[in-house]
């Protein structure tokens, strides 16, 4: 990541599991942030001269041999800094405080009472004042480093809060990144405004300008071919790039026969006749289809079609006389999560994202525009480059289509029944005014066939599965509460329209929209 913004803040990631709330709730206040891992924060340091540092959570006990640590030129930078559950205790025991570990641990819910005012709770909390906060740790301070002064209590951290005043060093041992701490994102507001001095003035036309400036610093004259996928992602990316190089883009659009009812039509409209940008638009549902067959494994399926997109790309690429560049919507959680901080799980989980490189065969560089934007902030970058709301406010599609949204093997009909069945879904959530306040919505074909009666006849026929989330952020998720009618309505709509389906049950699950989806 390269932007020359000159008033940024760096957080440090020790591996905690809500480090990114931390990054959005800096960007909320209209500052820049970025997130780098411990082992990585001193080049980080370096390239953003930040002018202020947040130390973010961990699973680790800094009692433990090895444990990470902040650089200890951080300190010495004589810029503000605050620490969050493991970056408290790492500050602590790096200036020469003490932290230990307890019989019992303090998680949830908890009262911190202010004892003191400070710069953090600066026309925020006073003396004397209770509040609500979300605690998760187990090791908890035992002794100050010097200069430091408890500023807040709880009752199972009797340094809840801490501050070095004269050094602009602050530390609180609960989340403020996390809803349940309900003033959180206003410390941290706090922090990053009145303690670090920034405007909170960095905006999405900002990073547009800044952003062009640096795809045509960085391809000069050459050229780009872009993968559109007929998600935001992949759109907004385009149009990015197409504003900065023009002509020396052409974007490739592969039809794999996966995609929404109606949706490649939309594609090719948009950008070749609403933008005018070069596309190539590739027939390929046989030759998908076709690798698909008596595929059943999910990772099976996805591997496949990732591969064959870059089969395409490698022959559309040679039929325009090669290309530099390869573009991609890559967003910032896909590199955050692509990188196994403390030995995690995300590379396997996030396996359909291209972050990490390309096959040295295609002999091309990649250009990422938006892999420093988290999912709404694309949505933002897409209305302020004129992307029409209707295809901005898109639900996330996954590169793979209605590929993972059919357990079992995937064919031709089984497309064309789930697509019909998640067209007159989406079309009723958008009926009931529904479709904004919802992060996604969509169907499945269930490798399930049941007997049912439909008038005088007996059917056996599939069963549909229908989803929808709500969501901030795309990484965790809720059940969206439709109400009985509605669900009624859709059943009886899809069984009446849809042959082929005889059965619609909804889906209570609660968990990541983007991640692995139904398979």
């Amino acid at each position: 990541m390269t932007l020359p913004l000159q008033d940024n803040i760096l957080i440090v990631d020790f591996g905690s599991q809500v480090t990114q709330l931390i990054a959005r709730r800096v960007r909320e206040a209209g500052v820049y942030s970025e997130i780098a891992p411990f082992n990585t924060a001193a080049e980080a340091f370096e390239r953003l001269k930040p002018k202020g540092v947040i130390l973010s959570g961990g699973p680790s006990s800094v009692m433990w041999e090895n444990s990470p640590r902040a650089p200890q030129a951080f300190f010495d930078a004589g810029i503000p800094i605050l620490g969050i559950c493991y970056g408290q205790q790492t500050m602590m025991q790096q200036l020469g405080g003490n932290v230990e570990g307890g019989e019992s641990g303090e998680f949830g819910r908890a009262f911190i009472e202010v004892k003191q005012g400070c710069a953090l709770f600066d026309g925020l909390w006073s003396e004397g004042e209770k509040h609500q906060v979300w605690m998760s740790h187990g090791d908890k301070v035992t002794q100050l480093a010097p200069g430091f002064e408890v500023v807040a209590t709880s009752e199972g951290a009797p340094y809840a809060v801490t501050a070095n005043e004269a050094k602009r060093f602050y530390a609180t041992q609960f989340h403020p990144e996390v809803v349940h701490t309900p003033d959180g994102a206003k410390l941290l507001a706090n922090f990053v405004r009145h303690v670090c001095g920034l405007a909170g003035d960095w905006t999405m036309a900002e990073f547009r300008a800044t952003k062009i400036a640096e795809i045509r610093a960085q391809v000069g004259e050459g050229r780009v071919i872009c993968g559109l996928s007929g998600g935001v992602d992949s759109a907004v990316a385009a149009v990015l790039i197409h504003e900065a190089i023009g002509d020396q883009l052409t974007c490739v659009f592969v039809d794999h026969g996966l995609m929404r009812l109606g949706e490649a039509e939309q594609v090719v409209s948009l950008f070749r006749e609403h933008y005018g940008i070069k596309l190539v638009h590739v027939n390929a549902e046989e030759r998908f289809l076709g690798g698909l067959a008596g595929l059943t494994d999910p990772e099976k399926k996805r591997k496949f079609i990732g591969g064959e997109f870059i089969a395409v790309f490698e022959e559309e690429a040679a039929k325009i006389g090669g290309a530099d560049y390869l573009a991609q919507g890559t967003l910032y959680p896909d590199v955050i999560e692509s990188v196994s901080f403390t030995g995690g799980p995300s590379v396997t989980i996030k396996s359909h994202h291209n972050v990490g490189g390309l096959p040295e065969r295609m002999n091309m560089k990649l250009v990422e525009p938006l892999r420093e934007l988290f999912k709404d902030e694309v949505r933002v970058l897409g209305k302020e480059l004129g992307l029409p709301d209707i295809f901005v406010g898109r639900h996330p599609f996954p590169g793979p289509g209605l590929a993972i949204r059919i357990p079992g093997e995937v064919t031709k009909e089984r497309c064309d029944i789930l697509r019909k069945a998640d067209f007159i879904y989406l079309e009723e959530i958008r009926n009931a005014g529904l479709y904004d306040a919802i992060w996604q919505a969509f169907a499945v074909l269930l490798p399930v066939r049941t007997v049912g009666v439909m008038g005088d006849h007996r059917t056996y026929d599939s069963v549909c599965a229908v989803r929808a989330v709500t969501s901030t952020d795309g990484m965790t998720a809720d059940i969206y509460p439709f109400d009985a009618a509605f669900l009624s309505r859709v059943a009886t709509r899809i069984i009446n329209e849809v042959k082929g389906i005889n059965r619609v049950v909804y889906d209570y699950t609660s968990k990541p929209p983007g991640t692995i989806e139904w398979e």
